[in-house]
């Protein structure tokens, strides 16, 4: 085997040696034959190593003479890799950097012999390196990502929190760069250590040098100085500053030595690269969450082979993968926690152990007997970060422990400071509890945001502080969220869809946790009162109808007289009455809350506010069947919202009257107005309205469709139909959805677009039941039957529909009694129950006639002159008068589809009773009035009659 000279400059890296002047490489004492510019490609990289060889320059020293083009030198490099076997085993030798060039990566020596680093190696071989971990869980990119940077940079800082993995993914990056450093590795260590002094001396005594000096470092860096390893120093954190000093010396003077440190906080010297490892993935919260998706996840993968470890075997279905996942939530995905607690599993089982968790008791659990104290339990590792803060960084991270969610600076600066701890410090130790890993940055959106990891808040939380500083702290808390609520109110007209919205959620987490400290034990009622009045039109903004209810009762209940009658109780009774109205239907003390809000906005003048409560009433009289009075709210409004000055206020007035128009069979007026209120929303500016219950415009929107059908444009009213929900889905507001799902539905159903009301009526009900809108999942469960009917299967759609209606008239929601009970009797005569659908015709005609939806009379007398018709066929006098009556009182509306309807049936009784010569002109004449929707289902019936008769 052939030997390199002595006398020769000779480059090793791996196996590798190159004498350049010889162009020469060997392989372990081979030769290695490569192409003449490809060993040229080589030895200009070798020349500078660690360094970014750019692509004209490397094309420049490779053919000084010869213009070439780039993918000359690509193929080239290609095939250097190739003959270096670069990335086979996780071994590497070039890095391409994108649009910048090439660099040697990989450690190298030079001498006239075998390289003195190589010698050195082995007096310490692999000296002290841990066991590679062969249950290592979610890090393949991690250890490839940090292999490469270490390669390229020298010197680079693993940093996260106490239990995230920092030792364990820097052995394994130790173990895959063994080869490249020929076994020359030093692992330091240094969570063994309490005194600083001894830092040096540790290092250069595993290198087997005796220093008899008080300061070992000279020596240390003269050792090393044309040495070639790879230097391993684990866990700085609490010798930060000595070690960062030794650090940068060896990086600066030592040029041949790679650094891999962990820390929980960066070393922050010249050359550090850092390295954040984040916690492991572990799957959102979501209902649907199945098993199969859970195990994609690293921290369920963990928690589920650790658990095996223990003894208990999990074969997750999806009620236990929704458990784990809420375990791994809690945790944050520190390997760690969810270590010590799948290993709780054996003794608990999956269920208690998630109990447990919730109380706390994780803390406290023990992991392996063999593993350092300060990793034995989670709180051993917390007590291990906690003892090296400051006395300042200690106050501000118990004061920081009571925000539940992310938290801005801006919000910790009003919460952590006070008379003994000024702004400045605030901030100074924020920064470096974030950067000791005591506290997660994370950007959401354009704004900086901060949080306590969950094991940390809860080690926080058990620390005793004084009574005095708790409510201090709880009530700054609560007080800042106040204003962040009522600021938030101010703006969010202009965030317009959920990505908009979701950076505020956070915020919302930690406003309800001031809302659960002001209404309990030792907390402010009066602040609560406060912070619920604010928070309730946000609440609504949101549709979260049930804590709305929650905190807006609660906070009512705790009105003194200072209070009662004020704009506070204006706001909280008007939300009470909104949510009482949506999610349990409850008219009776809906009103009474409504009402209750209305008299205190006109005591205090208040224009806005009145519209606003005024619409509300209009919105519960339409839901609970009361047109006539619906439609005396809706006019009041629309005069007063002229008043205010207010251009939405004047848009969601007049979508409230054109309904009401609508309902009375008005349908020219009812599409000026809803018309007016869509133009009106376009271009209007952020209101002052505090209760943003529903957007005006979806309202006018879904009105709008059903009227332009009415009017005989059917085209129209499902582009409107459509286009409605699609706007209102983009809002991401869940009753602003539903309004227009239910709308929407209505519009194919009555165009015969099937397929599509089905699957509207699907979503609407996975909608309702997601947002807990007990009325509208019964309206859906109704269309539901009226969809069955219309299908063909009768027996299940009256079924259906029965029960719907019994549950809508419990819940005070009436405004569909009329539709369904027309679906009802249609469902009857379908069965063969004409006696009985006479009967219901007859009673929901006197209902109409009673409340004023006039809007369905001739739709009500179409159905009852067939049901007459079936009922006796011979004697159809009062079939036939009725079905006249149904056309005639559709020509007075304007209401060219129940016309059409009304025209069809009458001219099948017409030809039944041998009178085809009347029926034919009916038909003609009404076909042509349309211009449009010749393919939806009333019209193609009636083309396909009108053909018959020919």
């Amino acid at each position: 085997m052939a030997q390199p000279a002595q006398n020769r400059d000779v480059i090793f890296f791996g196996p590798f040696s190159l004498v350049a002047s010889e162009r020469l490489l060997m392989k372990d004492g081979t030769s290695v034959e490569l192409g003449a510019r490809t060993l040229d490609t080589l030895i200009a990289l070798v020349s500078h190593p660690n360094e970014i060889v750019g692509k004209r320059e490397l094309m420049a020293k490779v053919w000084p003479d010869v213009v070439v083009e780039e993918g000359s030198l690509r193929f080239h490099i290609a095939a250097l890799r190739k003959a270096l076997g670069d990335g086979k085993d996780g071994v590497r030798y070039i890095s391409t950097l994108a649009g910048r060039g090439y660099c040697f990566v990989a450690p190298i020596s030079r001498s006239n012999g075998q390289p003195d680093g190589i010698a050195t190696a082995a007096a310490f071989k692999d000296s002290n390196l841990p066991t590679r971990s062969t249950r290592m869980v979610g890090r393949t990119d991690d250890v490839f990502t940090l292999t490469n940077l270490l390669r390229v940079s020298r010197f680079v800082t693993v940093v996260g929190p106490g239990g995230v993995g920092k030792t364990t993914v820097a052995v394994a990056v130790v173990h895959d760069l063994l080869d490249a450093f020929a076994g020359a590795v030093l692992f330091v260590d240094l969570g063994a250590l309490s005194d600083a002094g001894l830092v040096a001396s540790a290092v250069t005594s595993m290198l087997g040098l005796s220093v008899q000096s008080e300061d070992p470092t000279p020596s240390l860096i003269a050792y090393l100085r044309d040495k070639q390893l790879l230097l391993v120093l684990d866990s700085c954190e609490h010798l930060i500053d000595t070690v960062a000093a030794i650090a940068e010396r060896i990086y600066l003077e030592a040029p041949q030595v790679h650094i891999l440190a962990t820390s929980r906080e960066a070393l922050r010297v010249e050359g550090e690269q850092v390295y954040r490892l984040m916690p492991l993935t572990f799957p959102p919260d979501d209902p649907g969450l199945t098993a199969a998706d859970a195990l994609t996840f690293p921290a369920i993968q963990l928690f589920v082979e650790r658990a095996a470890a223990s003894g208990v075997r999990l074969d997750l279905n999806d009620q236990d993968a929704a458990i784990v996942a809420g375990i791994c939530r809690k945790l944050d995905g520190v390997a760690l926690a969810i270590e010590l607690t799948a290993a709780r599993v054996a003794t608990y089982g999956l269920q208690q152990t998630a109990a447990l968790l919730d109380q706390r008791l994780a803390l406290e659990w023990p992991g392996h007997r063999t593993a350092p104290p300060r990793q034995k339990t989670l709180h051993a590792t917390l007590d291990w970060s906690y003892e090296l803060l400051s006395d300042v960084e200690c106050a501000v991270l118990r004061r920081l422990a009571v925000f539940v969610d992310h938290f801005t600076l801006q919000a910790a600066e009003a919460v952590a400071t006070s008379a003994r701890i000024d702004q400045g410090q605030v901030v100074g130790a924020i920064e470096s509890l974030v950067s000791k890993s005591m506290v997660t940055a994370d950007p959401v959106g354009s704004t900086m945001r901060y949080r306590l990891l969950d094991t940390t808040r809860a080690y926080v939380l058990e620390i005793e502080i004084d009574d005095i500083e708790v409510a201090d702290v709880a009530t700054r808390h609560a007080t800042y969220y106040r204003k962040w609520l009522e600021q938030t109110v101010a703006g969010w007209s202009t965030l317009r869809n959920v990505t908009d919205r979701l950076p505020h959620l956070h915020d919302l987490n930690n406003a309800r946790s001031a809302l659960e400290w002001c209404f309990g034990i030792n907390g402010n009622a009066e602040l609560g009162v406060e912070l619920a009045s604010a928070a309730a039109p946000v609440f609504l903004a949101m549709s979260l109808l049930t804590e709305c209810h929650r905190w807006s009762e609660r906070a009512i209940l705790a009105l003194d007289d200072e209070t009662r009658g004020g704009r506070m109780e204006m706001r909280l009774q008007a939300a009470l009455g909104l949510s009482l109205m949506f999610t349990r239907g409850e008219s009776e003390a809906s009103c009474a809350a409504l009402r209750r809000g209305l008299v205190i906005a006109e005591e205090r003048g208040d224009i806005l506010n009145q519209v606003q409560v005024l619409g509300l009433l209009h919105l519960l009289h339409t839901r609970g069947g009361e047109f006539k009075t619906a439609l005396q709210y809706a006019k009041r409004n629309c005069a007063l919202s002229v008043d205010s000055g207010d251009p939405v206020a004047n848009a969601l007035a007049r979508s409230m009257l054109g309904a009401s128009l609508q309902s009375t069979g008005d349908l020219g007026g009812a599409r000026i107005e809803l018309s007016a209120a869509l133009k009106h929303g376009l271009d209007s500016q952020p209101t002052n309205i505090i209760l943003l219950a529903f957007d005006h415009r979806t309202v006018a929107g879904v009105a709008l469709a059903k009227t332009l059908w009415l009017q005989g444009h059917p085209a129209q009213a499902l582009e409107r139909a459509r286009r409605t929900v699609r706007d209102a889905a983009r809002l991401g507001h869940p009753v602003t959805l539903s309004i227009a799902l239910n709308g929407a539905i209505s519009v194919f159903l009555w165009t015969g677009d099937l397929q599509s009301a089905d699957e509207h009526i699907d979503w609407f009900i996975a909608h309702a039941e997601a947002h807990s809108m007990a009325p509208y999942l019964i309206v859906a469960r109704g269309l539901k039957g009226l969809l069955a009917i219309r299908r063909g299967d009768a027996k299940d759609g009256v079924e259906n529909l029965q029960s719907c209606l019994q549950d809508l008239h419990v819940a005070g929601y009436r405004s569909f009694t009329t539709t369904f009970n027309i679906s009802l009797a249609q469902g009857f005569a379908a069965t063969g129950q004409f006696a009985e659908g006479v009967t219901l015709i007859d009673d929901t005609i006197k209902l109409i006639e009673a409340n004023g939806d006039v809007l369905y009379i001739p739709e009500a007398l179409r159905v009852k002159g067939n049901l007459l018709f079936g009922l006796q066929p011979s004697g159809s006098d009062a079939a036939e008068t009725c079905l006249f009556q149904a056309v005639e009182l559709s020509r007075r509306q304007g209401a060219r589809a129940w016309e059409l309807r009304a025209s069809v049936d009458l001219a099948r009784l017409l030809v039944a009773r041998d009178r085809p010569k009347r029926a034919r002109p009916l038909l003609q004449g009404i076909l042509e009035q349309f211009t449009e929707g010749f393919d939806t289902a009333d019209l193609i019936e009636a083309k396909r009659l009108l053909a018959s008769l020919s």
